[in-house]
């Protein structure tokens, strides 16, 4: 069906400033909203109280304002600029809240304003921890045992029921922000008088602990005609009880068989059409006994979250802007895939021949006093992804991207240290920032996967992974340069090992084993992220390098300009960072960015997936 033409107006409710639980992933998917209904020639009002954003950058809407997103505030706005709709699935836990707030105080109703996107009962649907529940179990599906508590009293009496420990999650809060797990009366009294004052309805949901359940999240977009895709299949690294954004993350799931999946997919379609998201994307998130295979539903969320942003990089399928163009009528079938050039449409669900890792990046040493143990409420300032054609590649390459001084799986401690594998088991046990290097310690210190896993219930086929690159380093140090032969080589770097670690456990210098690259013509390829595994034809400039042989690159001759990357992005070099950067000449992006990467411009236009090009760290 066409776009709707009852509407000639829209009002757009970004996400605020930039904090833990909701950063600039809202900006991307504002921005793209703001495009693709402008596209379409509606008129664009946007409301975002953070000014140093690109979203609000003056030509992506028709009338922006920079204030506090309240209701009140708002409602001053659609009062002044009666927009005929207003979409809140763009901006976060922050803009839902703010439309669930105009909603029930007549807001829209007094001025005639249409909820787009998703309708204020599904929003509380979703939200609402009772409802969601009853919700599930009318589909079919499991959720936790769990109770509701709106005062102390009431949660201490469903903890007598849930047992210890139990994990407390306080309702329309971001990044799980006042909940945890706590093992006892103490830590649960202390959690829950915590989310008691954050949340807005004074709820709490206090759940069965799933802690070493596997976690997955499924992403899915949903047209007012029925139609379905599932655009990405996310599977945590670690184990339940640390949350998803500061958990290792990996696109797509690589645990599951083709049965699991498939069982998982239906029932996200199934938790969309029953929750009421007509149109756009949400995101659902499963827990999985590895024991029994029980399946449980944790939580939706009917809006474009952190999550759609990581799936929308990992495979080139623009979430952000084909939501906002079904909230306004078109269908998945009507809508083109950009990054296929048209070839095929918005509901050809991507496929994807390559493994994407996201790494969260932490920075305790900022906040002082802070505890940097991981639980259940998010702590990581930003997050690094990469990609590569094997998961122990683009684990190696995101280790890097991090931009803490590792090369790769760099040792933490001494293995002559008498107390390192007490050492080595207590940061296993209880995870913080360094658990991934420390999983590469215990191997070396004669670990067991069986061993690893019973310590950080991280599945055994992950933890094979990282043991086999620690053995692969012991052979290199054993072997030194003279035993890496062509063969060899080109093993270890198809698995992700960088120059400077391989010149490290070889004992020699970095220059050395570049030398011996050049020696066996042993070069980086670059790939396409294209969607579709290659099976159309795409042109546009969107790319991860790799040690294959066939290169699907294009290079331009022309090196006028050049694209830099800001690196990691984090609480503090985020999207504003990056602006500077773009179609800057070389001699003066150096300048501005702290540590430029070079990529040679190919004269396309940006992937849609992004409102920045994207430039690629070095294979070498």
């Amino acid at each position: 069906m066409p776009k709707r033409t009852d509407i000639k107006s829209i009002l757009i409710l970004g996400a605020g400033p930039i904090v833990i639980g909701q950063a600039c992933e809202f900006d991307y998917s504002g921005a793209q909203a703001c495009k693709a209904l402008r596209e379409e020639g509606y008129r664009v009002i946007l409301v975002n109280s953070n000014p140093a954003t690109i979203m609000t950058d003056p030509e992506m809407a028709d009338a922006t304002y920079i204030e506090p997103i309240h209701w009140e505030v708002v409602r001053k706005i659609i009062e002044k600029e009666r927009p005929d709709a207003v979409l809140p699935t763009m901006g976060g836990q922050t803009a839902l809240n703010c439309a669930l707030e105009l909603e029930r105080q007549g807001v829209l109703e007094e001025f005639g304003v249409t909820m787009i996107g998703a309708t204020a009962d599904a929003i509380d649907k979703a939200e609402d921890r009772r409802r969601f529940d009853v919700a599930m179990k009318k589909i079919g599906l499991e959720t936790a045992r769990s109770g509701i508590a709106h005062t102390m009293e009431e949660a201490l009496a469903v903890a007598a029921d849930v047992g210890f420990p139990c994990i407390i999650r306080p309702s329309f809060t971001m990044g799980g922000s006042g909940g945890g797990i706590a093992y006892n009366r103490e830590e649960f009294e202390e959690i829950c008088a915590r989310g008691l004052d954050l949340s807005p309805t004074k709820e709490l949901l206090i759940d069965e602990s799933l802690i070493g359940w596997k976690e997955y999240e499924m992403e899915v977009v949903r047209d007012k005609n029925d139609n379905c895709i599932i655009v990405c299949s996310i599977e945590n690294f670690d184990a339940m009880g640390i949350h998803t954004g500061d958990s290792i993350t990996v696109a797509p799931a690589q645990t599951l068989t083709d049965k699991e999946y498939q069982i998982m997919r239906n029932a996200s379609m199934a938790v969309l059409r029953e929750i009421g998201v007509e149109t756009g994307g949400s995101n659902v998130q499963f827990a999985v006994n590895p024991k029994n295979g029980r399946l449980i539903v944790i939580e939706m969320n009917p809006r474009v979250s952190r999550s759609s942003a990581l799936a929308s990089k990992a495979t080139g399928f623009p979430i952000a802007k084909v939501a906002a163009k079904l909230a306004v009528g078109y269908t998945l079938d009507e809508l083109m895939n950009d990054i296929t050039g048209g070839r095929t449409p918005a509901s050809f669900e991507p496929s994807i021949d390559y493994v994407v890792t996201k790494i969260p990046r932490f920075n305790f040493e900022k906040f002082a006093g802070a505890n940097d143990r991981l639980t259940t409420q998010m702590k990581s300032v930003g997050e690094v992804m990469a990609i590569g054609r094997t998961q122990q590649e683009s684990l190696q390459k995101a280790l890097r991207g991090l931009e803490v001084g590792a090369t790769g799986f760099d040792p933490k401690v001494s293995l002559d240290d008498p107390e390192a594998l007490t050492k080595i088991r207590r940061e296993l046990k209880d995870a913080g920032a360094e658990r991934i290097w420390y999983i590469a310690d215990a191997f070396r210190a004669g670990l067991s996967v069986d061993g690893v896993f019973n310590l950080t219930n991280i599945d055994r086929w992950f933890l094979v992974q990282i043991e086999e690159l620690v053995r692969l380093e012991e052979k290199v140090a054993e072997v030194g340069i003279t035993g890496l032969n062509a063969e060899f080589l080109r093993q270890l770097k198809r698995k992700g090992f960088a120059d400077a670690r391989l010149a490290k456990l070889a004992g020699v210098r970095e220059a050395e084993i570049r030398k011996l690259r050049d020696q066996y013509d042993l070069h980086p390829v670059y790939k396409r992220v294209d969607t579709c595994a290659a099976e159309f034809a795409t042109d546009t400039a969107y790319m991860y390098s790799t040690y294959e042989e066939e290169c699907e690159a294009n290079p331009s001759t022309d090196r006028e300009k050049s694209w830099f990357s800001a690196a990691a992005r984090t609480v503090s070099v985020r999207v504003s960072n990056s602006t500077t950067a773009v179609y800057t000449p070389r001699w003066r992006c150096a300048k501005t960015v702290t540590k430029p990467l070079w990529l040679t411009v190919t004269r396309k236009p940006s992937p849609p997936t992004t409102t920045l090009p994207i430039a690629s760290t070095s294979s070498r």
